[in-house]
């Protein structure tokens, strides 16, 4: 990643193990200027931000501004993302908008994320884990040929069995339990050295609580207090298969790839909104999406020219729907809807060494995205959530059409230093609200979000150490965001394009050996945004004017940093033992629009002990996450004061301290 010209932090496999990373949310503080987090309404909704750009909602048909993309296919709906994961080969976090090469078009960044392949040599590996909670986890993979230099497969197999962190003030019961399974199965087949074919499949069943959710009009922030009589439920179901083709023909030195995806995603989530023991605002979610993909690219080198070029096709089915038992059951609503979405994509980029030390990069994208949508809004007898049937009163279709320019100059006076500025541009298409609170505001469609972005970065090894260091500022289009108000169904919500904004800041990175088996590490992050051509009454006061101009953008936090420390002694025939510790802090952010509710700023410390036996197959760690026993929530949506009191409000806890031990053993 050194040679890239873009901001990216990337995270081996030995990076993932030796932080005990359970899932992506893990990583929420271990990179400057980003938020890996789950909104925490329901388990596993992924409400990222990075450079200040980010969505704050449940709504599946919100189109995020950070994607992801596993083993090459992006995920089309931000639910089901923030779950446990493991048997992971690495994972990279790209920083500002990728609107070439990745995919879907996104204006924030990108979560890439690969599990391992099937290896041609025989191996096997398991992890046991226990922590507070208690949470019992196993997890094992073996993998080898079939046929020697042909075929080869993988099986990975995980599990946990979590009691509940939390303990709920109602019965006094422990709270959060859940129950995870994923079974990866593998195949690889290869064709001498230019031909090598990937199929992954994967299956994962969880069952869960609901949301421990805290209102504030009954306690305090910094408290894991909350008392809620309806414990809520999660149970999600998801079946991928990613069919990966890379081929050498022997034309320019490159590669023809294809990477063909499928998933199909099921969830059903019910959540105590109100957060207190009467039953003011209870909710039930269901989701049922069907996506598939296909990208067809080649990559290769024509003297002083490299070229990627490709297309790319991309397909979801999406049905949603909710109910709303408000008030004790004096008024029951729900609503949803449907929606066909269909992506196609052209792009290609070229890097141009002209000279020995510098790279002209040029690249272009041109897409083409339509969606098409029925939508019942929420009211009596507005959908069926057995059956997903939906009393449609609102019906349309709409296409956008998007270009996304790249041009970069790279300056690499030797093999360890570069130098780099580029623009890009960002797509993100406009789209409709299947969660339609006000049958008298349509729910869309709202217009699609555009971004211009220029970085300037500087990129330095020296020896063992390395600095990195980057300087953004972004112009923001036609702002899509999700407008939270109390409503008298609770909640109110509408999707517009509120404003125009520009957002910049600074970012560094690195890493220095104070000895051969001490290093330190460092991470430091500043953003600042500021609304420009406002279009929509933020503050809720009736009028649009400088109160509107002056809000903060929500999910932006000014500053993010941390420092960590990891020193290896060999322990002479016991083998080596490796201390880290590390501490991180991000700044209070806006949550809402209006920034009435917001997300209080943590200061997080972790640190681990582990013992590798020097022949490497055995592993003994403690570890701890939140040492310090920070209070950090997911939202903090603001409620009417007739759904709990004032200062009603969603506010979902995460996790506080965790300790936790684990065994490992490969061979």
């Amino acid at each position: 990643m050194q040679k890239v010209p873009m901001a990216v932090t990337a995270f081996g496999e030995a990076q993932l193990d030796a932080k005990f990373v359970q899932n992506l949310q893990s990583l929420s503080y271990d990179v400057p200027n980003v938020q890996l987090e789950d909104v925490g309404t329901a388990p596993g909704y992924a409400n990222f931000t990075i450079r200040g750009l980010g969505i704050n909602s449940t709504i599946p048909s919100i189109d995020p501004t950070v994607g992801v993309f596993t083993d090459g296919i992006y995920l089309g709906i931000n639910a089901g993302v923030v779950l446990d994961n493991f048997d992971l080969e690495g994972i990279e976090v790209l920083r500002g908008p990728q609107g070439l090469l990745f995919g879907r078009n996104v204006t924030g960044g990108a979560v890439v994320v690969r599990t391992t392949r099937p290896s041609f040599d025989f191996g096997a590996k398991a992890k046991l884990s226990i922590e507070t909670g208690l949470k019992k986890t196993v997890s094992g993979t073996v993998t080898g040929p079939i046929v020697d230099d042909v075929l080869a497969a993988k099986l990975a197999v995980y599990y946990s069995d979590d009691n509940g962190w939390f303990r709920n003030r109602f019965d006094n019961r422990s709270f959060g339990k859940s129950h995870d399974l994923i079974i990866r199965p593998a195949l690889s087949l290869k064709g001498g050295d230019r031909f090598r074919m990937d199929l992954r499949y994967e299956h994962g069943d969880v069952e869960s609580d609901g949301a421990p959710v805290q209102s504030h009009a009954l306690f305090p922030r910094d408290s894991f207090r909350f008392s809620i009589n309806f414990p809520g439920f999660y149970d999600a179901k998801w079946d991928q298969a990613i069919v990966e083709t890379n081929i050498d023909v022997g034309l320019g030195e490159g590669v023809f790839t294809n990477i063909a995806g499928y998933r199909k995603f099921r969830s059903s989530a019910g959540a105590d909104i109100d957060g207190t023991p009467q039953s003011f605002f209870h909710a039930f979610f269901e989701i049922d999406q069907d996506q598939l993909s296909d990208e067809l690219r080649y990559a290769g080198r024509f003297g002083d020219v490299e070229l990627t070029t490709g297309l790319y096709y991309f397909s979801q089915d999406l049905r949603y729907a909710e109910l709303r038992n408000l008030l004790g059951g004096a008024r029951i609503v729900s609503g949803g809807g449907t929606q066909d979405q269909t992506t196609w994509g052209i792009f290609a980029s070229t890097d141009w060494h002209f000279t020995d030390t510098l790279t002209l990069n040029l690249g272009a994208r041109y897409s083409w995205e339509r969606k098409a949508v029925r939508v019942s809004a929420l009211r009596a007898n507005g959908c069926n959530l057995d059956t997903l049937i939906c009393a449609t009163n609102f019906a349309d279709a709409a296409k956008w059409r998007g270009f996304t320019p790249k041009i970069g100059l790279q300056w690499k006076p030797d093999d360890d230093t570069q130098i780099y500025g580029l623009y890009t541009r960002g797509f993100r298409s406009g789209g409709y609200n299947l969660r339609n609170t006000d049958p008298a505001v349509p729910p869309g469609p709202f217009n699609q979000e555009t971004q211009d972005s220029f970085e300037l970065g500087a990129k330095k090894q020296f020896g063992r150490h390395r600095i990195n260091l980057a300087a953004f500022y972004n112009r923001m289009k036609d702002l899509q965001r999700e407008i939270n108000l109390p409503g008298p169904l609770g909640v109110s919500q509408v999707i517009r394009n509120t404003a125009d904004a520009t957002i910049k800041g600074v970012e560094a990175e690195g890493q220095f050996f104070l000895l051969s088996n001490l290093v330190i590490s460092g991470q430091l992050g500043y953003v600042n945004g500021q609304y420009r051509n406002v279009q929509f009454d933020l503050s809720g006061d009736g009028v649009i004017n400088d109160v509107d101009r002056a809000l903060k953008l929500p999910r932006l936090s000014p500053w993010t940093y941390g420092v960590g420390l990891t020193y290896d002694q060999q322990l002479g025939e016991l083998g080596t033992a490796t201390a880290r510790v590390s501490f991180t802090h991000r700044d209070k952010a806006a949550f809402t629009d209006n920034n009435v509710g917001f997300l209080q700023g943590a200061d997080m410390l972790d640190a681990s002990l582990t013992l590798a036996t020097d022949n490497k197959h055995w592993r003994f760690s403690i570890y701890g996450r939140n040492l310090l026993n920070e209070v950090t929530i997911g939202g903090d949506t603001p409620l009417p004061a007739a759904f709990g009191g004032t200062g009603a409000s969603l506010s979902p806890l995460n996790r506080g301290r965790v300790i936790g031990g684990e065994v490992a053993i490969s061979f």
